[in-house]
């Protein structure tokens, strides 16, 4: 069958038995990088020596048919370098074919930087989303967060330490400065650090430069604080003064939460009925 298993985010104390006793048995181990398992099974004691096969992006669609054939009559242990398989990591393609193909998938669950960095947020975990790594470049970055901007589920992001001020920056002008959030960083190392606070409160965190891997976690927008009505009134004003129908119906959106397409259809009715009166 087909193991993903999950590795160490950071602390090697939490890699599970299972874990361990799946690399000192396993024929075959996929890993997102065999130096990485290398040290891995170094570090954990492991004296096994699997067959490692290298799975990252740049050659996971090619990969997966072999994998899942060589899953047909052995193990084959699916690793990330931290984490689990699949969750901003390889995986995905080879558990689909696996699927696909009458394979049979398991999972060796532990450590999740997504589900750790909720955790430890202190902002609601009830329902959230994750959205994984934001762009890279601010203009596509605030168009992903506008979309969200009416979102109320707690929301988890990935990013890089480099652009991270950058990143807060246009979820505080997209978001609102005083919408809640947390930077997790170095989660379960040595220097962990859970920074909580405003994003315009983070933004100033951030000013100096941070380091190490990190994970945003930002709170789902406040409930709809306007009726629908009252959108479509809105709507109606922009169009006035000039904008776009269908780019009004947008904006109006994002700021209340309502459907784009709704309120574009019931401004457009309201136009027309103005239209025969």
């Amino acid at each position: 069958m087909l193991i993903l298993a999950a590795t160490p985010i950071g602390n090697l104390g939490d890699a599970s038995r299972r874990l361990i006793e799946a690399l000192e048995t396993v024929p075959v181990v996929a890993a997102e990088d065999t130096r990485t398992t290398q040290r891995l099974l170094q570090a954990l004691g492991v004296s096994h020596r699997p067959r490692l096969i290298a799975l990252h992006d740049h050659n996971e669609k090619a990969r997966a048919g072999e994998l899942v054939e060589l899953a047909r009559e052995q193990d084959v242990l699916l690793l990330s370098d931290a984490g689990m398989p699949t969750v901003s990591d390889p995986g995905y393609g080879v558990v689909a074919a696996a699927a696909a193909a009458g394979v049979a998938v398991t999972a060796i669950p532990g450590p999740s930087a997504v589900l750790t960095a909720l955790a430890v947020s202190g902002l609601p975990t009830d329902r959230f989303t994750f959205e994984g790594f934001v762009p890279r470049k601010s203009g596509e970055r605030r168009a992903v967060f506008a979309a969200l901007a009416a979102e109320p589920r707690t929301m988890v992001f990935f990013d890089a330490p480099t652009r991270v001020g950058a990143t807060l920056a246009d979820m505080s002008a997209v978001f609102g400065a005083p919408r809640a959030a947390a930077v997790c960083r170095e989660l379960t190392k040595l220097h962990e650090e859970v920074a909580r606070g405003s994003l315009a409160e983070l933004v100033a965190w951030a000013h100096d430069g941070v380091r190490g891997e990190l994970v945003i976690v930002v709170a789902g927008a406040a409930p709809r604080a306007v009726a629908f009505d009252d959108a479509v009134a809105q709507v109606a004003d922009l169009v006035a003064s000039g904008t776009r129908l269908k780019e009004a119906a947008g904006e109006v959106a994002t700021l209340t939460g309502h459907s784009s397409r709704e309120l574009y259809q019931a401004a457009l009715a309201a136009r027309a009925a103005g239209g025969r009166g």
